[in-house]
């Protein structure tokens, strides 16, 4: 699974890139993943076609390829995440010790980013470990770059089949006309984290069955003295060696690995606190989870912002969080600025996300590898079921992004139906999380049947496949259709500080206040006393002392009900 946060800015639009006949050398383009994160006709994908007067991107170089093979379709977001073949991607940026600057920059050595990257695997490999191969040995040729400097220099993917899943590692050498990389095979029944920092420990060279690499992993620790060999120093630590550790601030990827650990295998009680991430583990590359994990629980992991721990976002008492306990914490400005240093806990649930997915592949399957899509934070989210097969994505998931509203984009419902929630979080998140279950359990048995029906059909496939996309496709709009409904219903239902049910719920107009702990933080009891006059209404006595303020015309009066 992925979640793909950025600044409000990342390119939310899910896409199908068709497969297509090669010609003898591959374009290959800068990575701004900022909408548009591509322009151009190259890629086949009509949502990228320049339009409104945009300009065709520019190759920044070219790799060679074999004109006789077809390249396989794909889906894509920022990076791709879906082929034919059922190759899943996902990605995590991570700080490194040395960086690169892109061809086509000013000093610029390197050629390849791990977006383009990741779309070369879909293209070409058919399994993870081909595509873990694959991916570093061009690297290895043509350089690698990372996205911007100390955070996003280097990078780590999540690489998976039918059959086997890896984590990849990889950074651009001291040369920036290289990279060094390392991948590590997680077994069937492990369940791994990568929250923005490397993670694969001790590699072996030895080992090929789990471990694969490059020769500079060890050729460039020697060089500079951070390792010397297996015998004096035991196996290389390649996240000790080439990772910088945890950027903006500690605990900032080791909460969350503590967090979905806890989901996972709340057994295994790894701690919640340690000394220095990148040089002192307390968190393993993977571990068995308590149960096996379904596409439902790592819903449920992508939108946990540590409820009910010592670190919930929304906890009642938690100040930050407003009376109705919103776990959004907003990205610093000019307040910040003026109070200084400080930090606030980073969720996994996090609202600054462009789209989120979970790849479910299955070798047993008709209908091949299901991509759950969920545009904007999943935690206002619907995840959403699509296939490869499709012969294209629907226009309200595969056009939209921040710069203007529209109410035929999924990324808009599901951001509008986030941000009126936190009207009164504790109430209406209830009210979100009841439609997400509706329409994701919806989901599940819709791909159940489908498969089944699809599996079992012995007439023509390509008929029986329509019926299929038809399916799939209403569902898609369906659910764009309800996240819309929902905000209605909860604007109606929350408005102006109210609660408004039917007559069984309470009724309307309920008045239910602050919660008392918030009242009594802010200083409620603190506000205006009563008032001073001692009421006579509405029987005053007959004792000759009462006074007329106002007679005879007065004026300036303003009356309130």
């Amino acid at each position: 699974s992925h979640s793909n946060d950025g600044e409000f800015t990342t390119d939310p639009r899910l896409v199908k890139v068709p497969s297509s006949k090669n010609s003898t050398k591959r374009p290959v383009f800068f990575s701004p993943e900022d909408y548009p994160r591509y322009v151009g006709y190259d890629r086949q994908v009509p949502e990228y076609f320049p339009a409104n007067g945009q300009k065709s991107f520019e190759p920044i170089g070219y790799i060679p390829q074999d004109e006789q093979e077809e390249t396989f379709a794909y889906l894509e977001e920022t990076y791709g995440a879906l082929n034919e073949k059922q190759l899943g991607i996902g990605e995590s940026t991570c700080s490194g010790v040395f960086g690169a600057i892109p061809l086509g920059a000013p000093n610029g050595t390197a050629l390849l980013s791990v977006d383009e990257l990741t779309h070369i695997a879909m293209e070409r490999a058919t399994t993870a470990r081909e595509a873990v191969q694959m991916m570093g040995s061009l690297a290895e040729q043509y350089g690698f770059y990372g996205a911007g400097q100390f955070e996003g220099t280097s990078e780590s993917l999540a690489v998976s089949d039918t059959n086997e899943a890896w984590i990849f590692h990889i950074l651009p050498d001291p040369t920036g006309k290289s990279c060094i990389w390392a991948a590590q095979r997680v077994p069937d029944n492990g369940f791994a984290v990568l929250a923005n920092m490397f993670v694969i420990r001790q590699v072996d060279p030895n080992d090929t069955e789990n471990f694969l690499m490059s020769k500079s992993v060890h050729q460039v620790a020697k060089e500079y003295n951070w390792w010397r060999s297996e015998e004096e120093d035991g196996l290389l630590d390649f996240t000790k060696v080439y990772s910088d550790g945890e950027y903006s601030h500690k605990y900032y990827s080791g909460r969350r690995m503590w967090g979905a650990y806890h989901l996972a295998c709340p057994s295994c009680n790894f701690p919640a606190d340690y000394v220095d991430l990148q040089s002192d583990p307390v968190y393993p590359v993977w571990t068995v989870p308590d149960q096996p994990i379904s596409v439902e629980d790592l819903f449920r992991y992508h939108r946990y912002t540590y409820q009910n721990t010592p670190f919930d976002l929304g906890a009642a008492g938690n100040l930050a969080a407003g009376p109705f306990g919103s776990p959004d914490r907003w990205k610093a400005g000019p307040g910040e600025k003026q109070v200084g240093a400080g930090n606030w806990e980073r969720a996994i649930g996090l609202y600054r996300t462009s789209d989120t997915y979970v790849v479910q592949s299955n070798k047993e399957s008709s209908l091949g590898g299901i991509l759950w899509f969920g545009p904007a934070s999943a935690l206002g989210t619907v995840f959403t079921p699509f296939v490869v097969q499709l012969e294209s994505i629907p226009k309200s998931f595969s056009t939209g992004h921040q710069r203007v509203f529209s109410r035929g984009s999924a990324f808009w419902a599901a951001c509008y139906a986030h941000n009126i929630v936190n009207l009164k979080w504790s109430y209406a998140i209830q009210d979100l999380q009841a439609r997400q279950d509706m329409l994701e359990r919806k989901s599940i048995q819709l791909m159940q049947q489908l498969e089944a029906d699809y599996h079992g059909s012995h007439q023509d496939p390509h008929q029986d496949f329509e019926f299929v996309e038809s399916a799939i496709l209403d569902n898609a709009a369906d659910v764009v259709s309800s996240l819309w409904q929902l905000s209605d219903e909860i604007m109606f239902k929350y408005a102006s500080g109210f609660v408004n049910e039917d007559d069984s719920h309470g009724g309307l107009s309920q008045m239910v206040g602050y919660p008392a702990w918030w009242l009594e933080a802010v200083g409620f009891k603190e506000g205006p006393p009563p008032p001073p006059t001692k009421p006579k209404c509405c029987n005053p006595p007959k004792d000759g002392k009462t006074t007329t303020a106002l007679r005879n015309g007065s004026s300036g009066l303003m009356s309130a009900a």
